[in-house]
């Protein structure tokens, strides 16, 4: 009884490009440039929704891996530490202190 599950992303080019078409035609001329992209990483969703409906809630957020590293690279590559990191991702530092001991070997 071996069955795979496959789980498919959103197809958020589509879901923002719709988005931006009928509510905020005035701001896509300044996305156009993201949403030619063909894969969206988890923090490309993040920047688009805080550029179309403004300052939004982290809550009910999930991150793949792939996005937990990249956040997790932007610290070391612009030499944040964990209060500010989570500052500028609207993260709990708490959740990032989790990720670092999940993710980075030390």
């Amino acid at each position: 009884m071996d069955k795979h599950i496959q789980i498919t992303k959103p197809n958020y080019k589509r879901i923002y490009s719709d988005i931006l078409l009928k509510k905020y035609p005035e701001k896509k001329d300044e996305m156009i440039s993201l949403l030619e992209k063909q894969n969206f990483s988890g923090l490309d969703v993040i920047w688009l929704n805080e550029k179309i409906f403004g300052s939004d809630s982290p809550r009910h957020r999930s991150y793949h891996k792939s996005d937990i590293l990249q956040i997790l690279d932007y610290q070391k590559k612009h030499s944040l530490n964990n209060s500010q990191l989570a500052n500028h991702f609207k993260i709990s530092r708490n959740t990032i202190t989790k990720w670092k001991k999940t993710f980075v070997v030390w």
